[in-house]
């Protein structure tokens, strides 16, 4: 199936920096018979009074930091997560077991590498590293963005590794008119974590916080509208908390992964999402959501339209029947 997902992106199609203003990125909309082309604006075209737009309200958390080898090497570290002075990490650079280094002036040693994570020991607290931390803006991002463009204008509850992308392209403006139609805004928190670096044969293995209150849950069940899930990470959270068309209440730690053959449980039959990288997870929970032909016209109408791809790239919403 991976095969069937995947395309070249050549380099120059990758967004290096977000739209400005955000709602004025493109947008492509993905209809059962055809595709229309639109700015993000726009979308309030798409929506009817007792509809409901579903956002990921988590914030991302300043945990990238670089430190200094002995050697003088520089080692790039992402913090996951972690407590009493260890911590689970991504680090860039040359290292290995036993490597020690500075960060902040205090001496830090990886005590485990494995399966590309790393654990290391340091005597700072979390909210130390968060307090000298910078966002952590994606590899594929070459240019330095100010840390208030990677982050949504509805960010609220902090522990993301990793914005979600889909809820850039919002502004206050925007969804204060969104609202003004009738149409319900309702939230949900998922903290994007580590699944969002693995490859989809990995994934499993990676489970992400999410919650999806009674609030929330109740605006789903008792719409008569469409029900449109704002970027993966919300499809994900909803999917995680409903079965035979019914969303329920609920919060934990999900480690589900949605790929084509997937039989979706809620009522969702509308999605916005961002242009994702070839053959990747999101890019197969997208592809699961709309149908894998389906998806794979509209990303080559895409490149051919000189749409932006990835984090700060254009966006895309799809409508099911």
């Amino acid at each position: 199936m991976m095969e069937n997902l995947h395309y070249h992106l050549p380099k120059e199609k990758i967004a290096q920096k977000p739209s400005i203003p955000r709602d004025e990125c493109n947008l492509l909309v993905l209809k059962k018979e055809e595709i229309e082309h639109r700015k993000f604006y726009e979308i309030l075209d798409y929506l009817e009074k007792e509809d409901v737009i579903i956002l990921n309200d988590t914030k991302v958390i300043k945990t990238r930091v670089f430190g200094r080898k002995d050697t003088g090497g520089k080692l790039d570290i992402l913090v996951i997560d972690g407590e009493n002075e260890i911590f689970e990490c991504l680090i860039k650079g040359k290292y290995r077991e036993g490597t020690v280094f500075l960060l902040d002036r205090k001496k830090g040693k990886i005590i485990e590498k494995k399966d590309g994570k790393c654990k290391i020991k340091i005597p700072l607290s979390i909210d130390e590293i968060k307090r000298i931390g910078r966002m952590p803006v994606p590899p594929y991002i070459k240019r330095e963005v100010d840390d208030e463009w990677y982050q949504t204008v509805f960010a609220d509850k902090e522990g993301s590794i990793a914005a979600p992308t889909a809820g850039l392209h919002f502004t206050e403006k925007l969804i204060k008119k969104i609202r003004d139609k009738g149409v319900n805004v309702a939230f949900v928190t998922l903290h994007v974590g580590l699944a969002t670096f693995m490859s989809p044969d990995k994934i499993k293995d990676a489970k992400e916080y999410y919650c999806v209150d009674k609030k929330t849950a109740d605006a789903i069940n008792n719409s008569s509208g469409k029900i449109i899930g704002v970027g993966t990470t919300v499809v994900k959270a909803i999917e995680s908390s409903s079965i035979n068309g019914i969303t329920y209440p609920s919060q934990g730690w999900s480690n589900l992964f949605i790929s084509p053959g997937y039989k979706f449980q809620s009522k969702l039959n509308g999605m916005l999402t961002n242009f994702h990288m070839p053959s990747s997870s999101p890019l197969m929970l997208t592809a699961s959501f709309a149908g894998v032909d389906r998806i794979m016209i509209a990303y080559k109408e895409a490149l051919e339209k000189d749409y932006k791809f990835l984090s700060f790239g254009d966006a895309m919403l799809i409508l099911n029947d």
